[in-house]
């Protein structure tokens, strides 16, 4: 069943297609409210009868699922919109956004489940019991669990954040009824009133799956590193072209799926033919695009390729990696003066390096220093929107 509908929504479309996600989004999203809805009704009734807090706590939090789900169909319908004049850069971050409700209505209705909860561990109640409850609980944790793996799966075919939360959503609020589920018949067959104190660890549990979803969604939000595999392979696609020598700066915007822009420097052969490698960076933009969906800019970097040139970066590369091998150099050029030789270059530097930017300007400036009085470094930091670890320099 779920393979048959997310092979009916996706339809083998590119999942990054804002139609196919909105189909997806759409889709899912009334899924999610007809279900939640059902269980919602279901435990409200069991809630009732029994005189359970736990229950009645849980059927309300089924209802937020079902608001949630309205949020996640609204999100997905507005990030399907084409871009216009307000913004040129689509509405894709609604998805973003869509998972950012989601996530606070999760911690909204922990942080209410608790303050019942404690009410009821200070003033218990006589529970009553009845196997209609117990059947309606155990229906609720199978279907939770079916969502939790539908919205997970289709998560992962359209690499949604706001899935992602939803699904995480889902398999708390599983794991919630189980907790209710044992502490009524623990308090039914062993008379223990632990209904409080299990309505309190299931608003623990629904607090931690928010804020853990709240940060999946924020991050892309505030801005965050370009995907490792991604990096990594947009590397080895521009690389492989003629005349390109390395590219480093590599600067990422994320716009919502299948919407963004990116832009780095292409170090290439300061004695190359200058239309030839033009025509080679316009292809390479035009591969990305068609590849990645990414709208790029490339800047081109001469390099000389002469013998001294050649000499004095791997003097200095060597300098910079004996200070940490995690520092990397680039654009580096040399002036001769006939006083002086100006040594220009980049150092990209981590972080969370223990020097501060100035430190690590004055420090090889020294040593280069004692390469030669006669040279003067003339040195930019830069901070990496990539990890280097994953190959984004080369050469």
């Amino acid at each position: 069943m779920i393979q048959y509908l997310i092979h009916r929504w996706v339809k083998g479309s590119d999942p990054k297609e804002p139609t196919v996600r909105q189909r997806c989004g759409t889709g899912a999203g009334l899924v999610g409210i007809a279900l939640n809805t059902i269980l919602c009704l279901g435990k409200l009734v069991a809630g009732l009868v029994s005189g359970s807090v736990a229950m009645i706590a849980d059927a309300i939090n089924n209802l937020s699922d079902a608001a949630s789900s309205v949020v996640t169909l609204v999100g997905f319908r507005l990030a399907g919109q084409q871009a216009d004049q307000e913004h040129p850069f689509g509405h894709g971050r609604m998805e973003y956004l869509a998972g950012l409700i989601v996530s606070m209505t999760i911690l909204l209705m922990g942080f209410e489940l608790g303050k019942s909860s404690i009410e009821k561990i200070f003033h218990p109640e006589t529970l009553t019991f009845s196997w209609v409850a117990i059947a309606i609980l155990v229906l609720s944790i199978l279907v939770k669990l079916w969502m939790f793996r539908f919205q997970r799966t289709l998560g992962e075919a359209i690499q949604s954040e706001a899935m992602y939360a939803t699904a995480a959503d889902s398999l708390s609020d599983s794991i919630a009824t189980s907790v209710v589920l044992i502490a009524t018949i623990l308090g039914h067959f062993f008379s223990l009133q632990i209904d409080g104190f299990a309505g309190l660890l299931v608003a623990v549990f629904i607090l931690k799956t928010g804020w853990e979803s709240a940060k999946d969604t924020l991050d892309p939000l505030l801005g965050r590193p370009m995907d490792g595999a991604l990096a990594k392979d947009i590397d080895e696609l521009v690389v492989s072209h003629p005349y390109i020598l390395g590219i480093h700066d590599l600067v990422y915007h994320d716009y919502g799926p299948g919407r963004a822009m990116m832009s780095f420097h292409a170090e290439v052969p300061a004695d190359g033919d200058l239309l030839e490698i033009h025509d080679m960076i316009d292809h390479i933009e035009r591969e990305l695009k068609e590849k990645h969906h990414i709208e790029t800019v490339i800047h081109m970097d001469p390099v000389v390729n002469d013998e001294r040139t050649t000499a004095l970066r791997t003097q200095v590369t060597a300098i910079v990696q004996g200070m940490d091998d995690r520092l990397t150099l680039h654009d580096f050029r040399m002036t001769a003066g006939p006083c002086h030789t100006n040594l220009l270059f980049d150092v990209m530097v981590p972080y969370d390096f223990p020097m501060s930017d100035g430190q690590v300007i004055a420090e090889l400036k020294e040593k280069i220093h004692q390469l030669s009085p006669d040279y003067t470094a003339v040195i930019e930091i830069d901070h990496a929107f990539v990890d280097h670890t994953m190959g984004e320099k080369r050469g």
